[in-house]
């Protein structure tokens, strides 16, 4: 079971690790006022994003319905990592609107 929790952990931190870069790089495109490229930068994230909610959502769902799991410090870096990125989206989504406005005047 230790060794499950470790691939669903790494699954995670994979994905919200690549989430991480394409948000870093529409960060970048976004002070050069590349802001469609920005779009699909995070359209692209948020996908990754997802695909690590899907992992721990199973996990968890699994844990609900009596699976046991063992505590894993791994897991909880994990989800640690899914919440902060899914943070640093929603903010940079946020900000192009506000950037794009006031990059118009």
């Amino acid at each position: 079971m230790n060794e499950q929790m470790n691939q669903i952990s790494m699954e995670i931190i994979l994905h919200a690790g690549d989430a991480r870069k394409l948000v870093m790089d529409a960060f970048e495109k976004m002070g050069n006022k590349e802001f469609d490229e920005v779009r699909e930068l995070l359209k692209l994230a948020k996908i990754e994003i997802l695909a690590a909610h899907k992992a721990q959502t199973e996990t968890i769902q699994a844990e609900a319905s009596g699976t046991q799991h063992e505590f894993s410090l791994l897991f909880a870096h994990a989800q640690d990592t899914l919440m902060t990125i899914s943070s640093e989206w929603n903010i940079a989504n946020q900000l192009v609107s506000v950037v794009e406005k006031l990059t118009e005047k």
